[in-house]
C-alpha cells in the first residue's frame, strides 16, 4: 500500500480533510470523489492501483463526511461539494502543474463528478463513473414523500458479494450508519436536475462501470443520465455485481478496465 499524506484545506463550509497518495513523477493526476455516508479512506485499493499505474492520487472527505467539517451527512447544496472538489484539484495542480487530470466518482461521487465535468470540462482528460447517482434515481423522491425519514441505514450486504466488505463497512467509525437527512435528499433532487440540464460533455472520454445487481443505485436509472452526458463513452456492466464494483468479487476486473481505459486515453 502506498504512503498516504494528509492535508487540510479551507472548504466552502469548513475544514476539508484531504488524502494524497503521492507519486514522485506522476504521468497523470487522479481525483477521487467518494459516495454518500462513507469517506476517502475506503478507496485505498483503487488509489494503490492508480498509484502503481503512474498517478498522484487525491481525495477529500466531502462536507459532512469522514474527517471533514460539518454536521454528519448534511449537504444542503451539491454545488458546494463540487467547489470543494475543485479546491482539491487545485492542490494537486499546484504540486504537479503538467500532468493531465482524471476524475473518478462513485455513487454520490458520480453525481459530484458529472457536475464537476460539466462546469470544468476543459480541465479534465477523462471521467470515470462507478455506480453513479445520475439520471432517474427514485430514492430521494420516495423518502421525501414520507412525513418522517425512516432510520434505515445503508445495508452493508448491498455493497458487495464479499462479506468482508460489508463487515468492514459496518465496523467503520467514519462511516455514517444513521438515517438520511431531508435537506440532503432535497439537495440530491436539485443536483440531479442540474446535471440533467447541464449539457453533454462533448468528446470527453467517459468510462462507466456498474453492477447489474446494484439495488442502491439501479443500473436502469443511471443509464439515461450517463447517456445524456454523451462523451466518448465506454461502458462495462458486471453481471451479478452489487453497488461497489471496486470492492466487489470482480474488483480486479474493474481495476483492469480502469487501467486499460486510461492507457488508451492518455496515449492520445
Amino acid at each position: 500500500m502506498p504512503h498516504v499524506r494528509a492535508h487540510v484545506l479551507d472548504g466552502t463550509r469548513g475544514a476539508l480533510a484531504v488524502r494524497e497518495w503521492p507519486h514522485p513523477a506522476p504521468r497523470f493526476l487522479a481525483l477521487l470523489a467518494h459516495g454518500y455516508g462513507e469517506h476517502a479512506g475506503r478507496y485505498d485499493g483503487l488509489a494503490a492501483v492508480l498509484n502503481g499505474h503512474g498517478a498522484a492520487v487525491y481525495a477529500s472527505d466531502h462536507l459532512g463526511h469522514g474527517r471533514s467539517a460539518g454536521e454528519r451527512v448534511l449537504i444542503e447544496d451539491f454545488e458546494d461539494v463540487v467547489a470543494d472538489a475543485h479546491r482539491v484539484a487545485g492542490l494537486a495542480r499546484a504540486a504537479h502543474p503538467g500532468p493531465p487530470l482524471v476524475l473518478v466518482g462513485h455513487s454520490m461521487g458520480g453525481l459530484i463528478a458529472a457536475r464537476y465535468a460539466q462546469l470544468h470540462r476543459p480541465e479534465l482528460a477523462a471521467l470515470i463513473l462507478s455506480g453513479p447517482v445520475i439520471g432517474a434515481w427514485e430514492l430521494p423522491g420516495r423518502l421525501l414523500a414520507l412525513p418522517e425519514i425512516p432510520d434505515t441505514p445503508v445495508s452493508p450486504a448491498a455493497l458487495s458479494r464479499d462479506p468482508a466488505v460489508g463487515a468492514a463497512y459496518a465496523a467503520d467509525p467514519l462511516v455514517w450508519h444513521g438515517p438520511m437527512k431531508r435537506p440532503t435528499l432535497q439537495a440530491f433532487v436539485r443536483a440531479l436536475d442540474a446535471v440533467a440540464a447541464g449539457g453533454d460533455l462533448g468528446t470527453l472520454p467517459l468510462l462507466w462501470l456498474h453492477g447489474d445487481d446494484d439495488r442502491l443505485v439501479p443500473l436502469s436509472g443511471s443509464r439515461p443520465g450517463v447517456e445524456r452526458l454523451g462523451g466518448d463513452r465506454t461502458e462495462r456492466i458486471f453481471p451479478g455485481a452489487r453497488h461497489e464494483v471496486f470492492h466487489e468479487t470482480v474488483k480486479d476486473e474493474a481495476f483492469a478496465e480502469v487501467t486499460r481505459f486510461l492507457d488508451r486515453v492518455l496515449a492520445r
